[in-house]
């Protein structure tokens, strides 16, 4: 059974930076594809970036590109979500996700395992 652990979130100032982690365990993290999805207040979830198993290539939504990077640490089994230049829409809870499918999912459908949600409050 895969298990997600987020951590990382807080309060930031509009402009600043978080940097989000994922640890999974229990399976071979290889294996997974990583997403992060996040929900704002009175919002749908939805995603924000994804990372493939193998080749590492991403997806981004267009509102985070150039501000955030997905990353992996296949020793630590970890994924990371940097989050620069933050700004008050970007406030949510942020929630990773593992797929087996092969490529960058910006699916919901796609993934099998969630994490339970680290919140990112960033004011004006």
């Amino acid at each position: 059974q895969v298990q997600l652990v987020e951590s990382g979130g807080g309060l930031v100032q509009a402009g600043g930076s978080l940097r989000l982690s994922c640890a999974l365990s229990g399976r071979t993290f290889n294996d997974y594809g990583m997403g992060w999805f996040r929900q704002g207040p009175g919002r749908e979830r939805e995603p924000v970036a994804a990372i493939n198993r193998g080749d590492s290539a991403t997806y981004y939504t267009d509102s985070v590109k150039g501000r955030f990077t997905i990353s992996k640490d296949n020793v630590k089994n970890t994924v990371y979500l940097q989050m620069n230049r933050l700004k008050p829409e970007d406030t949510a809870v942020y929630y990773c996700a593992a797929t087996r499918r092969y490529g960058p999912s910006r699916h919901q459908y796609d993934y099998n395992y969630w994490g339970q949600g680290t919140q990112v409050t960033v004011s004006s």
